[in-house]
């Protein structure tokens, strides 16, 4: 293993050996850390063992300097409170997608918390459990610190530490500021791509055929575990519901319009609510965080080995910058499309050039 020199100092203790913490143990390995794992599964500890995410704690251990709870959200409270007890010496940090319900549940139960740093690294994917893991999981993605005035410095930048070898980028919010923006960009997304992925189901197969990729593009994260988003949502149930609602009074008001397009002001209500989605998603940061907007070029690709390394090739012998790809297959035909992402100004270009050596562009 090519260990990178870690910020993090001492040993760190994972409890929840699932998607997050066995990919906060491979980060961390990778940097040289000691790594125990522990979850209430020893079937799960003994396979996040095997991929490398560390290794089953024992008695024997000197105690942990950090300790990074990774269990699902409504046992949250439940282990960041063991934890604290059992390691009186060391930092608790959690990984839970809601912050607000278990700080408020810790300090009903009167639990010292200081030293106690909830966290939560905005990364995930559509299916958990430590095969799933990755080391590099959270890189350059938004990694929250939820820090009050009473936080040591020392135990803030233990936190920090593990968020920059893992390589998040640091964000600081209240727990109310994170819940209500976890809320918007996270939660409302997951129960409206289920809700449409939800018409699907009774739908024909010959209407299902037709699928491209803007019904793909809507609702990937309906894949999602559901017994875990029940747990989310629940937790965070006051910010989604108000969302919901607002979303349920746009959706009304769409529908309204639509229903008689030719009343007067209705076209205008539809033009309006649709522009208010293009002003909404160029406000999503794109490569680097940046607002910047590319061009799409769509490339046809015969369905044999070798294609798309070669375009890739192609492209970079043209001195064309790629800042996304995306690739779609048509059903029932040997040929795939690549949607490449490219700066506006190199798009004719990148065309024009395309098309000479051979390929086929749309």
């Amino acid at each position: 293993m090519n260990e990178l020199a870690a910020r993090t100092s001492g040993s760190v203790h994972v409890i929840g050996a699932g998607l997050l913490g066995a990919s906060v143990g491979l980060g961390l390995r990778e940097h040289g850390v000691d790594v125990t794992i522990e979850d209430l599964s020893p079937t799960t500890v003994a396979l996040a063992a095997d991929y490398g995410a560390g290794r089953p704690r024992s008695a024997a251990d000197d105690p942990p300097a950090l300790v990074v709870v990774a269990t699902p959200p409504d046992v949250v409270a439940d282990v960041i409170e063991r934890a604290l007890a059992s390691y009186p010496e060391a930092v608790v940090t959690d990984v839970a997608s809601v912050k607000l319900a278990p700080f408020r549940e810790l300090t009903r139960r009167g639990v010292d918390l200081t030293r106690y740093v909830g966290s939560h690294p905005m990364a995930g994917r559509e299916r958990g459990g430590a095969i799933m893991a990755r080391a590099d999981l959270f890189t350059a993605r938004p990694w929250v610190i939820c820090r009050d005035h009473e936080t040591p410095a020392a135990a803030l930048a233990l936190v920090e530490s593990v968020a920059l070898d893992l390589g998040g980028v640091l964000i600081e919010m209240t727990p109310e500021e994170h819940d209500r923006s976890v809320g918007l960009v996270s939660h409302l997304p997951q129960v409206v791509s289920s809700l449409l992925a939800a018409r699907l189901e009774p739908a024909s197969d010959q209407a299902i055929g037709l699928t491209g990729a803007g019904l793909r593009d809507t609702t990937r994260i309906a894949a999602s575990d559901p017994e875990l988003w029940v747990q989310i949502l629940g937790a965070n149930r006051a910010p989604v519901v108000e969302l919901l609602d607002a979303f349920a009074a746009d959706v009304a008001d769409f529908a309204e319009a639509l229903r008689d397009p030719e009343r007067a002001g209705a076209k205008r209500r539809i033009a309006d609510l649709l522009s208010a989605g293009n002003r909404g998603v160029a406000r999503i940061p794109g490569k680097h965080g940046s607002s910047e907007r590319f061009t799409t070029i769509t490339v046809l690709v015969d369905d044999r080995p070798g294609q798309i390394a070669r375009l890739l090739t192609e492209l970079g012998e043209l001195g064309i910058n790629m800042e996304d790809l995306r690739l779609e297959h048509s059903p029932g035909a040997q040929i795939g499309f690549a949607e490449i992402a490219v700066l506006p100004e190199v798009a004719e270009r990148a065309l024009s050039d395309l098309a000479e050596r051979g390929w086929r562009t749309l």
